[in-house]
């Protein structure tokens, strides 16, 4: 995050002091960074509260709704690398090439490659 006021509020937040922003969509961008970021406010004892979302990580209910997003957010995010995986070994197995396209024809590296045998050829 390019937020430079947020780092500066959340550096000066102190043990006992609650976070408190309008809407989740505020504090991050994306599910990882809200995880993240209240992670890091309750190692340090911060508390946290979203006005739009009514959920406040003070209380053990929200404590557990919270938890409860970070693990569909663990959970999506294995479910995206396995389907890539599948996706890839299904690519494979098709003979598809996989990866950035090749700089240079066979020809051109057959060239290149007899080009090296010989002492006087220079790299130009």
């Amino acid at each position: 995050m390019e937020c430079e006021e947020l780092w500066k509020a959340l550096d000066y937040l102190r043990p006992g002091d609650t976070l408190v922003v309008p809407s989740l969509d505020r504090l991050g961008r994306s599910l990882q960074d809200l995880i993240a970021i209240v992670a890091g406010l309750r190692k340090r004892g911060v508390g946290f509260r979203s006005l739009k979302e009514a959920l406040d990580t003070t209380t053990p209910g929200g404590r557990l709704v919270f938890h409860v997003f970070a693990a569909l957010a663990e959970f999506i995010r294995e479910l995206i690398i396995e389907g890539t995986n599948e996706g890839l070994a299904a690519a494979k197995a098709r003979g598809q090439r996989l990866g950035r396209p090749p700089a240079m024809t066979p020809e051109q590296v057959g060239h290149a490659r007899a080009m090296l045998t010989q002492p006087d050829a220079t790299v130009s």
